[in-house]
């Protein structure tokens, strides 16, 4: 128990490095480049933050733990919204980029709906694998076309990296990721010892216990972004890694490793995870912004997830 307890603060220290360095990283390519950060949470920040979602759903599917895997994303998913942006909220009002209100947002709820969907007979098919991918394709295609700032060459936030600058930064984000990976996996393997040592069920363990530690990445980049003031980051992060949750994730374990699961899903979990990022688009739409009330409702839906995804586990 003792070995697991220092995994487990290893873990959450990695995770706290490798979040500030990715954030740092990303925030001055996106200003180089001429992209807008929440593009750059919406790829390489969300890509980073979810390599631990990917991780375990490959090896949970591999090893026939089909209810690790895809709780897993439900609940990371869930999490990412009720508890990261909500704590991020608390912390300080979170504003939403225009875009996100009219683009990005509303494909995560046509893509958790798509999800919903192929999902609904309790497999993800590998038919369903290379669905879901193309949808991750095609909408990062679009946001790149899209993302650049200036026009006529000229972008009064654009800033220069050049020589040792622009190599610190990309090993910043590197480094990140390293750290992010790393860290998750050993909070993850502390929590799983940990959990089936009470005697939960694979699927309770999958959209609890599992899904919270494969979404520290996101909870410590998020709240990083909130301190220092840059919310396109933060929203772009969950947004990005829900997508990638659901598109990457399941798409690669589906091609590779098609998996079954208990419909039951679709009675709490599939609605749950919808019913959130439509109230994300909602308050997106009608306010702008993430407010304090906003953060506290998503953290209260937190608590009522866990409390009925137990109640059903039993």
């Amino acid at each position: 128990m003792l070995f697991y307890l220092l995994l487990f603060s290893t873990g959450l220290l990695l995770l706290y490095f490798g979040s500030s360095w990715l954030v740092n990283g990303a925030s001055d390519l996106a200003l180089s480049f001429a992209i807008r950060p929440a593009v750059v949470g919406l790829t390489v920040v969300a890509f980073a933050t979810s390599a631990p979602e990917l991780l375990v759903s490959m090896v949970a599917a591999h090893q026939q733990s089909s209810g690790i895997s895809v709780g897993n994303i439900l609940g990371s998913n869930v999490i990412n919204i009720a508890l990261v942006l909500g704590l991020s909220a608390l912390i300080k009002p979170v504003t939403i980029n225009i875009d996100a209100v009219s683009k990005e947002i509303p494909y995560l709820v046509a893509v958790s709906l798509l999800f919903w969907g192929l999902g609904f007979d309790g497999d993800i098919s590998r038919t369903d694998g290379v669905i879901l991918t193309l949808a991750l394709i095609l909408f990062l295609t679009y946001s790149i076309l899209t993302s650049r700032n200036g026009q006529n060459g000229e972008d009064k936030h654009k800033t220069t990296l050049t020589g040792m600058r622009f190599i610190w930064r990309i090993a910043m984000i590197f480094g990140g990721i390293v750290a992010l990976a790393v860290g998750a996996k050993w909070v993850v393997d502390a929590a799983i010892f940990t959990a089936r040592s009470f005697q939960f069920s694979e699927l309770f363990i999958g959209i609890s216990v599992v899904a919270v530690g494969t979404s520290l990445p996101e909870l410590a980049t998020s709240i990083t972004a909130a301190i220092r003031g840059q919310s396109d980051i933060s929203v772009g992060n969950i947004t990005g890694s829900n997508l990638f949750n659901i598109c990457l994730v399941m798409g690669v374990v589906g091609m590779f490793t098609p998996i079954s699961f208990d419909t039951a899903l679709n009675r709490f979990e599939f609605p749950f995870m919808v019913l959130l990022t439509l109230m994300l688009y909602y308050f997106a739409a009608r306010h702008g912004r993430i407010g304090r009330r906003a953060g506290l409702v998503f953290l209260m839906g937190f608590v009522i997830y866990n409390g009925l995804a137990y109640h059903l586990a039993h």
